[in-house]
């Protein structure tokens, strides 16, 4: 039985605690602002993120992984004698997957023993999935079975969200079906989630507390009846009330693992500070 490992990329956002039990490697996307690049998640974190965004007169921008970075990841796995289980952000919302694809052809024949999947989603909802791969790898599953596990993942895990405004999503061309939203009264805080690895807009909702109980109704009617539900919020420098709504969440759906994430860099970028969501996952 081959050993192997499993990478996934930075827009998970993973708290260190799950990467470092479960051994799971990140390709970082990148942070473009003005002149400077900055690595997701290694040369920039969320504090200082959200910090400079507030006074800044140059709004930052993305780039997908490069091919590069995904070639030196798997290359540096490889050659420790690991076969490759790549597990990445929908290929609807960022380059990344073909980057990885890429990737995998620039090392010839070594690029056999990579295996990659597109989750069609990202932020933590893409974490949920990339830990219920490496629990069963641990647990004794084939690369083969965890290949399957992971292809079939996104028919069990869901994500809502509420921003603040659309004016991120839509300045960084990633609104898809939210764009019916555009124009709306501004005081509507819109409800979006990601299906079939694109935006699209579900709710508007008059207040942002409102919102937040929506995405806990919205929630509860996916994962009611389900066995196993892990439940996880996300947030845009707004960690209070990400918290809050993971405890009411938690006492509702009694889940059997909460995880509190925020929103990396990259992802923060496109839906702007204040975003709350909810993500779930059930066997």
């Amino acid at each position: 039985m081959s050993k192997f490992a499993i990478v996934t990329d930075s827009t998970s956002y993973l708290p260190t605690e799950f990467i470092q039990k479960h051994n799971i490697t990140i390709a970082p996307l990148v942070l473009i602002w003005g002149d400077e690049s900055f690595l997701d998640g290694v040369d920039i974190q969320p504090a200082e993120f959200y910090s400079r965004l507030k006074t800044a007169k140059v709004m930052p921008s993305t780039s997908q992984a490069t091919p590069a970075t995904m070639q030196s990841t798997f290359q540096g796995l490889v050659d420790q004698g690991f076969d490759v289980l790549g597990i990445f952000i929908s290929s609807k919302l960022s380059g990344t997957m073909q980057s990885a694809i890429q990737g995998r052809e620039l090392m010839g024949n070594a690029g056999e023993k990579v295996n990659l999947v597109d989750s069609q989603s990202t932020s933590i909802a893409l974490g949920l999935q990339v830990l219920a791969t490496a629990r069963a790898k641990e647990n004794g599953a084939s690369l083969k079975e965890c290949i399957e596990l992971a292809e079939k993942a996104h028919e069990r895990t869901g994500i809502y969200f509420a921003v603040d405004t659309l004016e991120f999503l839509h300045r960084g061309g990633r609104i898809g079906g939210a764009q019916r939203f555009i124009g709306s009264a501004l005081n509507l805080k819109p409800i979006l989630a990601l299906k079939e690895g694109k935006v699209e807009g579900v709710e508007r909702i008059r207040t942002k507390s409102k919102a937040h109980e929506r995405m806990l109704e919205l929630v509860s009617e996916q994962v009611y009846g389900k066995s196993n539900v892990r439940l996880a919020t996300l947030h845009a420098n707004a960690p209070e009330d990400a918290k809050s709504l993971l405890d009411r969440a938690a006492s509702v759906i009694s889940p059997v693992e909460t995880i509190h994430s925020e929103l990396s860099p990259v992802v923060g970028t496109h839906t702007g500070p204040g975003t709350v969501g909810m993500a779930f996952m059930f066997d």
